[in-house]
């Protein structure tokens, strides 16, 4: 029997990795150290298919390990490799766990992350990095089990940043890097029964951290497992698991390629083959809406493996991506591996977390930015149903800021440590049906190297498609991928009418990073899902990215960039997720779900009911049950269920509403329909009565609100009586309402800039945050021009308030005008607007703001919810009524900034906590936002981190009657035209009065 090793060598002759393999153990030239060559690595085995067990022995070498950092990796540290000998003393060594970052751990001492976006942070010379390099020393000592079977075996490491140099019992194995790839080890000849030694020496910098240039936190450490692996004789090296399907035919084929001859079963497919033999059956395929999966086993003479195949077929037909016969619209986000307290090493709980989240909320792909996932990820998406798109560890950002000169891709040198990364992922990847695409890496620039990798993967795995976003002539890929187009260029490129070279005019489209989720947002989602519903070569896009890069802190809560003290750092544009830290889903989240819900359901044009479509690629609509509700005001007064079809993909139906309830109120009140999609079942990734789509289809307009009239205000020395409102008679500021005190009533045009507002990835000049404070938009000032009190006929009257409110040192201003009327008890404020001057950029808010009682915690309203949103993230606002406090209110974004605001909102009342005290209600006319703080936009502004955020004793309403758009400018496009708040006439009131 041959040696596994040599079978594995034997087998990936036949198509060659490209793994550099040197024996001289200083292989360095004499100016470059081993980590500083710019080489993959010595020593290790080359790359195979990962499988998550099989009968074969395995002993996992994750826990506790002994610990020794440097913080240089000059010659005299190099030199010292005493420790690696059997019978060191580290007993004076730190404790650390395994998988593990050593910067998140030891409280500090052993040194601090550190974040960039794309500047590298040590000076850039490529392969040399600086001396003053964190070199971690690790020991662990492990027994084989008794049972441990002789023979072969293979030391395996499957995540360590960013070059690592190992020994056994005393002696050296080798070393690599690719920080995010497996690499193994044959150790059968030094292993012993007891105390054996395992040493490895880790490099924070090399010549790898050149080519991952990842816009993350740097985090130095062995993070993924560490894993003994028996090998029998006998064994499979490597095999590849060949599953197409053919959608006209309904079969499949299957053929598993082994480099050790051996049997494949599928028992319910009645497959009973040798490798290499070629079997066609009838099959149920997979897709990620339908992830049908088949249990097999490959026997050879010395292991039995599970598989777990899923058949389908992916190509480029007519210029459009297509699985199983059909076009696939992506609803993807881009996924980095991250965890608040354990940075990338994340553990198999939290990955099943994030793809039950996506599953969720209706997510149905993954692009793995920008590097393979901890492949038990993988195996999730195969099970759960997602496409992915497979990153290759690789990426040269940093190169950019100095028009990619030196750029590793473009130089031949480092061409076999590209194709060993390519190899590394492929290889290791290529059993799950889940990935579809194979990706050359990310923001690289261009060069040789990609087509030799391109080239590579070609000859290897003709199955899938080949995605780079970094080459606009898109000559090395199979589809045309962008970040961050704008919706314009989107709707020309989906015309076909964008230009460029020929050949990428006949490619899909695919935006693999867009609506950038930093902080508030993103806007403009909706617009975007048109195009890719409208655009047949449009085939979706993920969103960047899937959670807040956020690391647990105990006095910032959740750290960024620059809260360890690095010299270099870009903020908190690591926190641009849809997800927080913590995995709390944010509004974007809420909106993206409703945005790709995959079923339609909306008003008939023609008034019969209302029309569903199925969205699906796969799937019909057998699998969910629908509900209608018909409301009035906000509030449910009857329930049923709706008679729904089983349409296919792409179908549509008009579904009659039953007539109008018994139980609704015979006249008056707002009407509606809400119809729910919801699980008819339980399935793997949710319960029976999830939420998967939902409309509304209107029965009535609004019911517009009368202002209050019929009073006469009456002053006595310095106040003003109207109604129920006490008034100051010199200023016309209301002092109560009611019983309700009121504090600081004015109109309010500013709000704390969101991320996509200051728009750190955007140019200076375009930003419109930094051009509001230009503006000094962030410092109004009010002029009380006049106070005068209006008489009526009948008694009526009006207190009437001019102001002018203007930035210092501008020519620019807004002349308001306060107009309060008051009858039945009631109290009501017209607000007219009228700019003056030039304004050249829009306004942030327009409404007005006051101060209540802090007692004032608990809210209810009429309007959009029950979630936070915005003009251009309103597409989750249901329609109803709902309450929260207003602690619920505050949208906890790690960096503080304009959040909470409720929109479409009829009637909002405020009522004070406990049992004391009359709740204040608002009506407005026409519907505003609101939103209900325990400090100042101006204190929000000034927050830093959540903690800064310190409750007063008041609670601060803002009533707004508009609002600047969100947007996607943090690393994207602006606010659409649509969206943005101009500075114009504008009149809108509010009526107030206790309840």
């Amino acid at each position: 029997m041959a040696h596994p090793h040599d079978t594995l060598a034997a087998s990936a002759s036949a198509h060659p990795t490209p793994t550099h393999h040197d024996d001289d153990p200083h292989r360095a030239t004499a100016a470059h150290p081993y980590h500083e060559d710019v080489s993959p690595g010595r020593g290790c085995l080359p790359p195979r298919a990962w499988y998550a067990g099989s009968d074969a022995a395995r002993l996992s070498l994750n826990g506790t390990w002994r610990l020794r950092l440097a913080g240089t990796a000059d010659a005299t540290v190099l030199a010292d490799t005493a420790f690696a000998a059997p019978g060191h003393d580290s007993s004076g060594w730190a404790a650390v766990t395994v998988p593990g970052h050593w910067v998140l751990q030891g409280d500090g001492a052993f040194g601090s992350p550190a974040y960039t976006n794309t500047g590298y942070p040590f000076p850039v010379d490529p392969p040399r990095v600086p001396t003053a390099n964190p070199t971690g020393d690790h020991l662990h000592t492990f027994d084989l089990p008794d049972d441990w079977p002789d023979g072969h075996a293979v030391l395996r490491f499957d995540g360590v940043e960013s070059c690592a140099r190992v020994w056994l019992n005393g002696t050296e194995l080798g070393e690599f890097k690719g920080s995010r790839l497996p690499h193994e080890f044959a150790v059968d000849h030094l292993l012993k029964p007891a105390g054996n030694v395992l040493a490895v020496r880790v490099h924070q910098w090399s010549s790898g951290s050149y080519l991952e240039d990842q816009d993350q936190w740097w985090l130095p450490g062995i993070f993924r497992d560490v894993t003994l692996l028996h090998r029998p004789d006998g064994t499979d090296a490597d095999f590849f698991v060949h599953a197409s399907y053919d959608h006209a035919t309904g079969t499949g084929t299957l053929c598993v390629d082994a480099s050790t001859p051996g049997r494949v079963t599928v028992p319910g497919l009645g497959i009973d083959a040798a490798t290499g033999e070629r079997v066609s059956v009838p099959v149920r395929p997979w897709t990620a809406e339908t992830p049908h999966l088949y249990d097999g086993t490959l026997a050879t003479a010395g292991e039995r493996i599970p598989l777990r195949i899923g058949f389908r077929t992916v190509v480029v037909e007519d210029g459009v991506i297509k699985v199983n016969g059909r076009r696939i619209l992506l609803r993807g986000v881009n996924r980095h591996e991250f965890h608040p307290e354990t940075g990338r090493a994340v553990d198999a709980d939290t990955m099943r977390h994030d793809v039950l989240l996506m599953k969720r909320h209706n997510i149905n792909a993954v692009r793995t930015s920008h590097y393979p996932p901890h492949p038990a990820f993988l195996a999730l998406c195969d099970e759960l149903g997602l496409w992915v798109i497979d990153e290759c560890d690789l990426e040269t950002h940093g190169f950019g800021r100095d028009g990619w000169r030196r750029n590793p891709v473009d130089d031949a040198r480092w061409t076999p440590a590209l194709l060993d990364r390519a190899a590394r992922m492929v290889e290791r990847d290529k059993n799950h049906p889940s990935v579809i695409m194979w990706s050359l890496g990310n923001e690289c620039g261009t060069g040789a190297g990609l087509t030799a990798m391109a080239e590579w993967i070609r000859d290897r795995d003709p199955s899938r498609l080949l995605h780079y976003e970094g080459d606009p002539s898109s000559k090395d890929t199979d589809v045309y991928s962008r970040m961050y187009a704008g919706h314009a260029e989107v709707d020309t490129i989906g015309r076909r009418a964008d230009g460029g070279p020929e050949r990428r005019g006949t490619l899909p489209f695919v935006l693999c990073e867009y609506a950038h989720a930093m902080g508030n947002g993103p806007g403009g989602l909706s617009e975007y899902q048109r195009l890719f519903e409208t655009h047949e070569r449009c085939q979706g896009g993920f969103v960047w990215e899937w959670i807040d890069h956020g690391l647990a802190h105990p006095r910032f809560g959740y750290a960024y960039g620059g809260d360890f003290g690095e010299e270099l750092h870009d903020g908190a544009f690591v926190c641009d997720g849809l997800v927080f830290p913590d995995r709390t889903p944010s509004p974007g989240l809420v909106e993206y779900k409703k945005v790709i819900e995959p079923v339609r359901i909306a008003a008939d044009g023609a008034g019969r009911g209302v029309r569903v479509t199925n969205g699906h690629d796969f799937a019909d609509l057998s699998d969910l049950a629908f509900t209608w509700s018909y409301e009035v005001d906000g509030e449910s007064v009857a329930t049923g269920a709706l008679d729904v079809p089983a349409l296919a993909p792409g179908e549509s139906a008009v579904c009659a509403l039953p007539p109008t309830p018994a139980t609704a109120p015979a006249t008056g009140g707002e009407r509606l329909w809400t119809v729910r999609a919801e699980l008819a079942r339980d399935t793997a990734w949710a319960e029976r009565g999830h939420p998967v789509a939902w409309g509304q289809v209107p029965v009535t307009d609004r019911v517009a609100v009368p202002a209050a009239c019929g009073d006469a205000p009456v002053r006595d020395g310095d106040v003003l009586t109207l109604g129920p409102a006490v008034f100051d008679a010199r200023t016309g500021a209301p002092r109560r309402i009611g019983s309700v005190p009121v504090d600081a009533f004015r109109l309010d045009v500013w709000r704390a800039p969101t991320d996509n507002d200051e728009a750190p990835g955007g140019p200076a000049t375009d930003r419109v945050g930094p051009r509001w404070r230009r503006l000094g938009l962030h410092r109004m000032q009010h002029r009380l021009d006049a106070v005068h009190l209006e008489a009526g006929r009948d008694g009526n009257g009006a207190l009437v308030v001019r102001t002018r409110v203007a930035p210092a040192a501008a020519q620019v201003g807004l002349a308001t005008v306060y107009r309060w009327t008051a009858g039945d008890g009631r109290l009501t404020l017209t607000v007219s607007v009228t700019p003056e001057g030039d304004w050249t950029v829009p306004l942030p808010r327009l409404g007005v703001r006051f101060g209540i009682p802090a007692a004032y915690g608990r809210v209810t309203w009429f309007g959009g919810g029950p979630g936070e949103a915005y003009r251009d993230t309103r597409a989750a606002a249901r329609l109803g009524r709902h309450t929260s406090t207003v602690d619920a209110l505050q949208t906890p974004y790690v960096h503080p900034q304009e959040n909470g605001a409720r929109t479409d909102v009829r009637w909002v009342t405020l009522t004070p906590d406990g049992a004391g005290g009359d709740a204040l209600r608002i009506e407005a006319e026409p519907a505003c936002s609101f939103t209900a703080r325990r400090w100042t936009s101006e204190q929000l502004d000034a927050a830093r981190h959540r903690t800064d955020l310190v409750p007063g004793d008041t609670v601060w309403v803002n009533l707004d009657h508009a609002h600047q758009g969100i947007g996607s400018e943090s690393c994207g496009p602006g606010v659409l035209p649509q969206h943005e708040l101009p500075a114009r006439p504008a009149t809108f009131s509010f009526t107030f009065g206790e309840v």
